[in-house]
């Protein structure tokens, strides 16, 4: 039995639109799950090569870890993001290695920080979008 002590458990969420990413990152063997799904036959290619990045980035120390996500809300991509998101900040946290943070940044920022960009909601008296209104004649 392992002891609680002994094992290292991180838990990072990630956030993206509507979507909440919540990974947790144990010692393992450098496999991947989304939703308890492999990354293998996780959504679309796309997605599982913006996904990988972070993973690819930290080379030798992903493979000494297992890495399960949960992810829920908003949209494929807007999901894909919350996790890349959420695995790169626990890989940080996990290795704490300042070199990894640092070609995290240097790649792409939004490994790290998070895009709190949002929808702008419909305004009421409006048509279809936020900002739309009906187009006023003078003549």
């Amino acid at each position: 039995m392992v002891d609680k002590k002994q094992a290292k458990l991180i838990q990072v969420s990630g956030k993206r639109k509507k979507s909440v990413a919540r990974a947790t990152i144990r010692k393992g063997t450098g496999i991947v799950k989304i939703n308890k799904e492999p990354l293998a036959i996780y959504s679309t290619e796309l997605a599982r090569l913006r996904v990988k990045e972070p993973i690819l980035l930290a080379e030798s120390q992903a493979k000494t870890v297992d890495i399960s996500v949960n992810v829920y809300g908003g949209g494929w991509s807007s999901q894909t993001e919350a996790i890349r998101l959420s695995i790169a900040k626990a890989l940080v946290e996990y290795t704490k290695s300042a070199e990894l943070k640092k070609k995290f940044l240097d790649y792409d920022r939004h490994l790290l920080v998070a895009d709190t960009r949002y929808k702008e909601t419909k305004k009421p008296g409006t048509h279809s979008h936020a900002r739309s209104k009906r187009q006023l004649s003078f003549r």
